[in-house]
């Protein structure tokens, strides 16, 4: 149970009505704080419909920080979103075998593998390895990689802010939780 309430629009000022255009519960709990929210949405905004980096490895990148955190609320949307931008079934069962330690099908190329594991290591260690951020300058530019490196840093904000206010998952995101568990703690 999340610890705000969820807002509804009737429940803002007009001005702040189109923060919740699209009403999950995570906006309507950050609804309680507009501006907040507001800035956010920018950021997240930036992310999906500004920032140049290739959408795919971007919800990787996303993917990678939601199943390793084991944040059901961010990886069951961004399945949703991934797939939407082109994540694939195998991108998803690879990316849950290449985490748990199992991968043996190579799936990846190694433009994927350096995105994986740079969402891995900022998650886990607040820094890329050396090895890592030059893989990632092969196929990046500079521009790209500090990209990169906000999207994640972002998404393990966002993971921070589930947890939080403990934000619960809507109905129709439980189907991508049952297709692809998350099988870890």
């Amino acid at each position: 149970m999340a610890r705000v309430p969820y807002l509804n629009d009737d429940d803002l000022a007009a001005d702040d009505k189109e923060l919740l255009a699209r009403p999950i519960n995570l906006f309507r709990a950050l609804a309680n704080s507009p501006e907040g929210l507001r800035r956010l949405q920018g950021v997240g905004g930036w992310i999906r419909f500004g920032c140049e980096l290739d959408p795919r490895h971007r919800e990787l990148a996303i993917l990678q920080v939601g199943y390793l955190t084991a944040t059901a609320y961010e990886w069951s949307h961004h399945v949703k979103i991934g797939q939407d931008f082109g994540v694939t079934e195998q991108d998803i069962r690879s990316l849950i075998a290449v985490t748990e330690g199992k991968d043996t099908g190579g799936h990846f190329s190694s433009e994927d593998h350096a995105i994986l594991a740079s969402a891995r290591e900022l998650t886990s260690s607040r820094a890329l390895t050396d090895d890592t951020a030059a893989a990632l300058k092969t196929f990046l530019s500079d521009a790209r990689l500090v990209d990169l490196v906000i999207v994640i840093s972002y998404y393990n904000s966002v993971v921070r802010v589930l947890g939080g206010l403990q934000i619960d998952i809507e109905d129709g995101y439980q189907p991508y939780l049952r297709e692809y568990p998350l099988g870890h703690s």
